[in-house]
């Protein structure tokens, strides 16, 4: 179903610099300044930033490129904070030089034909989504988006997302805003009402299986974005593994960060990258 994806050329590594920054909800919003990245720009794909003490960078989903403004291209990142390293990115000024190295990563695919397609993310992962409900929806198809949270501070840009596809169900842990409950609880009725030909999906690796499972179920293909840890980003250290069934069906691990981050859902071997729960 879905065609060759692929980015006009290879990355590259700039010397970047925040032009904006802006709090919403839970989450940092940075634009960065970061010439010859927006130019390369594929749906999915991240870009990786040095952080002042730390050996390891920190990779980010871009959310939205701009071709033009008053900085000329520019690309936004969205941050939570988990710990020290992007504690110091959500707190640095309108100013800041930071190293940036992008686009990374393999892409979505897109469809050849105008089809049916459910965008499924929670959290800030939900990040690429919009950029992929945009070219969808310039080729025709019909986008249905899905944003899940714990919480609403935790929903990725709720309101914008009614601007990208032609329905949205907005859906949170604590039900203080649209439906109850996760991923898992709805997503099988979600793929049966879009009648969805391709399911794709960016979050945490418990919501990527459910929508790869349930399009599974349904006989749709998906494609997830998943997020692993991935010290350099350029697939030089082997630090980011994630584990595949091959087109041969011979079982492997692959590098998230080269031959990921976005994989076809039902080649991602699901028990082998999510641990099993500790027992009450």
């Amino acid at each position: 179903m879905p065609e060759e994806r692929g980015t006009p050329a290879g990355p590259v590594h700039v010397e970047g610099e925040v032009v904006a920054t802006k709090r919403v909800g839970a989450y940092r919003h940075l634009t960065l300044s970061a010439p010859g990245i927006p130019e390369r720009f594929r749906a999915g794909g991240f870009v990786a930033v040095t952080v002042a003490g730390h050996v390891a960078r920190r990779a980010l989903w871009i959310h939205r490129v701009r071709a033009s403004s008053a900085f000329g291209p520019t690309l936004d990142v969205v941050v939570e904070v988990r710990g020290s390293g992007t504690a110091w990115l959500a707190a640095q000024p309108v100013g800041t030089r930071i190293a940036v190295t992008g686009p990374l990563g393999r892409p979505f695919a897109l469809p050849k034909d105008a089809v049916s397609c459910l965008l499924v993310g929670e959290g800030y992962a939900a990040a690429p989504l919009f950029p992929l409900a945009e070219r969808l929806r310039e080729r025709g198809c019909a986008v249905s988006l899905v944003v899940s949270a714990p919480d609403e501070a935790h929903l990725l840009s709720a309101l914008e997302a009614r601007r990208s596809a032609r329905s949205v169900t907005v859906l949170t842990a604590d039900g203080s805003v649209g439906q109850r409950g996760g991923v898992a609880d709805h997503v099988d009725d979600l793929v049966r009402r879009s009648d969805a030909d391709v399911v794709y999906a960016a979050g945490p690796a418990a919501v990527l299986r459910s929508a790869a499972g349930a399009a599974e179920r349904a006989g749709a293909w998906s494609q997830v974005a998943v997020e692993c840890p991935t010290p350099c980003g350029t697939g030089l250290c082997h630090g980011c593994p994630l584990p595949v069934v091959g087109e041969d069906g011979v079982d492997r691990v692959v590098r998230a960060c080269t031959e990921g981050p976005v994989v076809r859902g039902d080649r991602v071997r699901w028990d082998a990258l999510i641990p099993p729960r500790d027992p009450a």
